[in-house]
C-alpha cells in the first residue's frame, strides 16, 4: 500500500505501547523485507504535520519475546518506508537509586549482554565495520530530552543501557554484578536495534521509561510483571505525549553524521560482493557507498 509521502520519523513502541494515539490519515502498511516480516504492520500517519511510521516492537498484543523479535526486518522496513530518524520507546529497570520508577532516561550508551541475536546486516560476502563509539544520535537525544521535560517528566539525560537476552528477569546475583559495572538502566530490546539503525544510517535515540528497580534494591520487592504493568500504564500516556511534542523538532536536515555511517565502513570491494548479497542490501548500500580506499 502506498502512502501520500514517505514518513520521516519512525517510532518503535515497546512494552505497553502498541498503538499511537494522535496521528491522522493513518494507513497500515505490510512491508516485505529480505530478512522476513517485521513485528507487525506499520501504521503510517500524520502527527503534528510530520509523517510518522509506528511499529509495535513486540507486535500488537505483545506476541513476540525479546529474543523472537526480527530486529533486522524492523529496521529495514522503516528504512524502506523512507524513515530517517527512529525513536525507540522502551520499558527499563533502574540500576541506581537516583532513577526511581516513573522517571525518564535518555541513555547515550549501550552494553550488549545478549547471546542469541544477529547484530548486523552485513554478511554473506560483504564486510562493513561501522563506528559505534557513540551509538545514539546526540542531536535526536537532546531534542527528545527537551520534549520530555516540556511534558513534565523528570528526565535523566545520558548513562548506559544494559541489554540482556531475557525473557527472564535478572537473578539477584546478576543484578548486583551489573550494579558494580556502573550501568544505569537494564532492558531486553535496544540491542541489536541500535546497531542495525546505525548500519542503516538512521538517527536513533531511546526514550527509556523506568518501571522498577530490577531485583537489587533491598527496599523493593523483586520485579514482577504485575508491578511493571501498573507503572507501564502510567508511562504509556506520557510516552505518547512526548512523541507528539518531539515530532516537529525531528524534521528537516540532520546535522549529525548518522547519515554517513557507511562512507568508510565497507571493506569489501564492490566487484567482489556476491550478486545476491548486493541485491539484498542495495537499499542500505545505495550507489554512493564505495569500499574504503586501499581495501
Amino acid at each position: 500500500m502506498k502512502t501520500s509521502r514517505a514518513p520521516f520519523l519512525g517510532v518503535i513502541g515497546g512494552s505497553g505501547l502498541y498503538e499511537m494515539e494522535g496521528p491522522t490519515r493513518v494507513t497500515r502498511v505490510r512491508v516485505s523485507t529480505p530478512f522476513g516480516p517485521p513485528s507487525d504492520e506499520i501504521a503510517v500517519g500524520d502527527l503534528e504535520n510530520v509523517r510518522v511510521a509506528f511499529l509495535a516492537r513486540h507486535g500488537r498484543g505483545h506476541r513476540l519475546s525479546p529474543s523472537e523479535i526480527n530486529y533486522r526486518a524492523n529496521i529495514y522496513a522503516l528504512k524502506k518506508l523512507g524513515v530517517e530518524r527512529v525513536v525507540s520507546v522502551s520499558a527499563v529497570g533502574s540500576m541506581k537509586e537516583a532513577l526511581p520508577p516513573g522517571h525518564v532516561v535518555i541513555p547515550h550508551q549501550f552494553y550488549d549482554q545478549t547471546k542469541r541475536r544477529i547484530g548486523t546486516f552485513f554478511e554473506g560476502g560483504l564486510v562493513a565495520h561501522v563506528a559505534l563509539a557513540d551509538p545514539v544520535c546526540r542531536d535526536e537525544a537532546g531534542k527528545l530530552a527537551e520534549a520530555a521535560r516540556k511534558c513534565g517528566a523528570t528526565v535523566h539525560e545520558g548513562g548506559v543501557y544494559l541489554c540482556i537476552e531475557g525473557p527472564q528477569f535478572s537473578t539477584r546475583g546478576e543484578s548486583l554484578i551489573y550494579r558494580q559495572w556502573g550501568v544505569d538502566v537494564i532492558g531486553m530490546t535496544n540491542l541489536p536495534e541500535a546497531k542495525l539503525a546505525r548500519e542503516a544510517q538512521l538517527c536513533y535515540a531511546t526514550l527509556a521509561l523506568v518501571t522498577d528497580y530490577d531485583c537489587w534494591h533491598p527496599g523493593h520487592d523483586a520485579v514482577t510483571v504485575d508491578a511493571i504493568i501498573e507503572t507501564l500504564h502510567r508511562n504509556v500516556a506520557l510516552s505518547r505525549q512526548i512523541i507528539q511534542t518531539v515530532a516537529p523538532a525531528l524534521t528537516g536536515d540532520r546535522p549529525c553524521s548518522c547519515a554517513r555511517a557507511l562512507e568508510t565502513a565497507v571493506l569489501t570491494p564492490r566487484h567482489q560482493i556476491p550478486a545476491a548479497t548486493r541485491k539484498r542490501l542495495s537499499l542500505l548500500l545505495g550507489p554512493s557507498v564505495e569500499p574504503k580506499k586501499g581495501a
